[in-house]
């Protein structure tokens, strides 16, 4: 313990100079810490200004691991995987290591609704800010979407905050506290980050619990199978508000015998409303809408403001997104489909006739197919693979569609599409795969596929 003559600030070492880190930094300046940040890469522009208006040390394009060795603690950015050597370097001197949420959780004590999924995430999170906010909440959008949470909190408080958490998010949480949890599904993701174990993945995604009092509720999937295992085998205090397609033991959001939505977040009253009114269609949006209803309904928020908004909400740029409609063929850009069961549920939303022309590939993470091999059979004429290893695609459906096409570039398969498809055909660029191959992120893979559909007009 420091006397009061020794005294120095906490030193805080930030890793990573993208919205999570500089919100860090900016957050810990606030409280007083003597602060530093470091990225091994460039920092952008933006990021770079704002952290010289704040007068915040830093560097980029190197780790200089005396400056970062001398932490009191270390906040890390989701992104930078805990095998690096910068991080085994931090372990052996035993300085603590959390994430940024789990950092600008110490300073705020507004509510969190906190949600978590392999697929869905960024809609549910979205619809459930766009639900609050319409309603008139003073809400803030943080974690994968919006602002970071710390910045918010050091800058622009809100009473409650919407937070889309990833599993590299949730790994280093530890006191962090969910108001209201929710984990809309899981399946196989980022196992190249998991040593290629299912199980350190889902216990990743289950740390969202972490912490949970009787007060709290937990919204979750009443029929994932991977869910309901891990709660055989862990323990929660919180409430428990499962959705399903239908009404089951406990179901608490389904669709009744009518077609009806049904909330049921208080025992002795429900919201209803027709499941056609809801703006997203497809069974995955659904499970949002369901999910994303039942966090506004346990937040109080007003039936008719929450009915509003889940038939006016406009969805997400990048999943199942319309481009346009040419020589009667529809061009759908679901980029964000960045794993098997994303393009499943992308594919259950198309028609039920061969008619979709599938464009597949880029990093692939493990990938197992079979998910997929049914409504592939059932529903795609041809598939284009786009990437720069292309072999495991064309071994594994090369048999099961009538045409296969391989290529290595965004305008090779708009233009392989365009030859394979025929008026009342849609193309659909959902890929399955990480699009760090050929591309910058799924946002820029879906914005060239925009600009090289368009081109086609």
């Amino acid at each position: 313990m420091y006397k009061e003559t020794e005294y120095r600030p906490h030193r805080l070492v930030v890793l990573g100079g993208g919205e999570s880190g500089v919100g860090a930094a900016i957050l810990g300046k606030e409280k007083g810490m003597d602060v530093f940040l470091s990225d091994y890469g460039t920092i952008a522009p933006k990021y770079a200004a704002m952290l010289d208006a704040e007068g915040i040390a830093y560097e980029q394009g190197t780790h200089t691991m005396d400056r970062i060795l001398s932490a009191d603690e270390v906040v890390k950015s989701p992104g930078i995987a805990p095998t690096l050597p910068v991080m085994q370097a931090i372990r052996e001197k035993n300085i603590p290591v959390i994430s940024e949420i789990e950092f600008a959780g110490r300073y705020t004590d507004a509510k969190m609704v906190c949600i978590t999924g392999s697929n869905g995430k960024t809609t549910t999170t979205l619809l459930t800010y766009h639900i609050l906010k319409n309603a008139g909440i003073n809400v803030g959008l943080a974690g994968n979407v919006g602002q970071s949470l710390a910045l918010q909190v050091a800058r622009d408080h809100h009473d409650v905050y919407v937070i889309e958490l990833s599993s590299f998010q949730l790994e280093n949480m530890y006191e962090f506290k969910a108001n209201i949890a929710i984990i809309l599904n899981i399946t196989p993701d980022h196992l190249d980050r998991y040593d290629y174990k299912m199980e350190n993945y889902v216990a990743a995604k289950f740390r969202i619990l972490n912490n949970l009092t009787p007060s709290d509720a937990f919204i979750f999937w009443q029929d994932d199978p991977v869910i309901a295992k891990q709660l055989k085998q862990i323990a929660t205090e919180a409430r428990l508000f499962p959705f399903a397609l239908h009404n089951e033991q406990g179901t608490r959001g389904y669709v009744d015998d009518e077609d009806e939505i049904v909330f049921a977040a208080d025992p002795d009253t429900s919201l209803r409303m027709p499941r056609a009114d809801l703006s997203l269609n497809g069974l995955h949006n659904l499970y949002n809408s369901l999910a994303a209803g039942l966090s506004a309904c346990l937040l109080d928020i007003k039936k008719d403001d929450i009915r509003k908004a889940l038939s006016d909400f406009e969805g997400v740029e990048h999943r199942l997104e319309p481009v346009a409609t040419i020589d009667g063929v529809r061009w759908i850009n679901d980029s964000k489909a960045t794993n098997v069961n994303s393009c499943w549920y992308a594919l259950e939303s198309m028609p039920d006739s061969k008619s979709t022309v599938l464009i597949l590939g880029g990093k692939d993470k493990g990938n197992d197919y079979n998910e997929i091999a049914e409504l592939v059979d059932k529903k795609v004429k041809a598939i284009v693979c786009m990437g720069l290893h292309n072999e495991k695609l064309l071994d594994f459906f090369g048999d099961r569609v009538p045409e296969i096409r391989s290529t290595a570039s965004m305008a090779d398969a708009v233009a392989a599409c365009k030859e394979l498809a025929s008026e009342g055909d849609t193309v659909l660029l959902s890929p399955c795969c990480a699009s760090f191959d050929l591309f910058k992120s799924y946002e820029h893979r879906g914005e060239m596929f925009k600009d090289a559909v368009r081109a086609l007009k």
